[in-house]
């Protein structure tokens, strides 16, 4: 997929990946991008830096999302790709209250389904789009001090690939984004912990690895390449990789 020309929308474009990403897609010449984030304020910062939209949103309730994309399709034109990348962390283990659960599951998981819920069929309608899910390294390996992190991130990638599979016939294509640690708010103080080891991206790296997986229409996008070798030594062996995990959470004491 070109991005040239094309209608793109960004959650969590206030800063980050998110803005990244939406600095990038307008430097491939994107007709529109749309820079949404709850953060209004911030949002709207990135679109004028580069000549985009703004919306406010909270993805975490459906209804903010469907509007967000009705609004697009009516006032922009069809949405060529959706980036669905805002998301939250919540540290901690079973012991995290459950309303901080539900948030984190709103966030980090429906936000993605409720996205598809309301755009597939448009894309499906009119033969294809991409919708871009930003995941995480912890959802195909695993996040020590963060079990909701971890959970939900699991649950990102299995609905992306359910999407894949489900929906490639139809012309639409997705990926999923799953860096280890990158520099932004949510790893602000965490810079040497375990997501770290491999070295803090900056986000501007992250949004390049992103455009050569859309360009390529490939499914997984690892800015960290190590992460892939970690894939394979799980699945090789996953008593041994679980062995390795404990150890880091010893050596780490539970923090991220």
């Amino acid at each position: 997929m070109e991005l040239r020309d094309k209608i793109i929308v960004v959650t969590g474009a206030a800063g980050g990946i998110g803005k990244a990403l939406a600095v990038r897609f307008a430097a491939e010449g994107a007709k529109c991008v749309v820079c949404a984030d709850l953060d209004g304020a911030g949002a709207e910062a990135t679109a004028k830096e580069i000549g985009g939209v703004s919306f406010q949103v909270n993805v975490g309730n459906e209804d903010e999302i469907k509007a967000l994309i009705d609004t697009t399709e009516a006032e922009q034109g069809p949405i060529d790709l959706f980036c669905s990348n805002a998301g939250i962390l919540v540290a901690g283990g079973v012991e995290v209250p459950n309303d901080d659960w539900q948030k984190i599951w709103d966030i980090n998981v429906m936000s993605h389904v409720w996205a598809a819920r309301h755009l597939v069929p448009l894309m499906s309608k009119r033969g294809g789009g991409y919708l871009l899910n930003t995941a995480s390294a912890a959802g195909l390996l695993n996040q020590v001090g963060a079990a909701p992190y971890g959970v939900t991130k699991h649950a990102a990638v299995g609905l992306a690939e359910w999407l894949a599979l489900t929906y490639n016939d139809q012309g639409i294509k997705v990926s999923v984004l799953c860096p280890q640690a990158v520099r932004s708010a949510m790893t602000a103080g965490h810079e040497d912990g375990v997501a770290s080891l491999n070295g803090m991206l900056e986000p501007e790296a992250v949004a390049e690895a992103c455009v050569k997986t859309i360009n390529d229409e490939t499914f997984l996008v690892l800015p960290h390449p190590e992460v892939l070798d970690y894939m394979r030594n799980k699945t090789d062996n996953y008593d041994k990789w679980i062995g390795g995990m404990r150890k880091l959470n010893r050596i780490y004491g539970g923090a991220i």
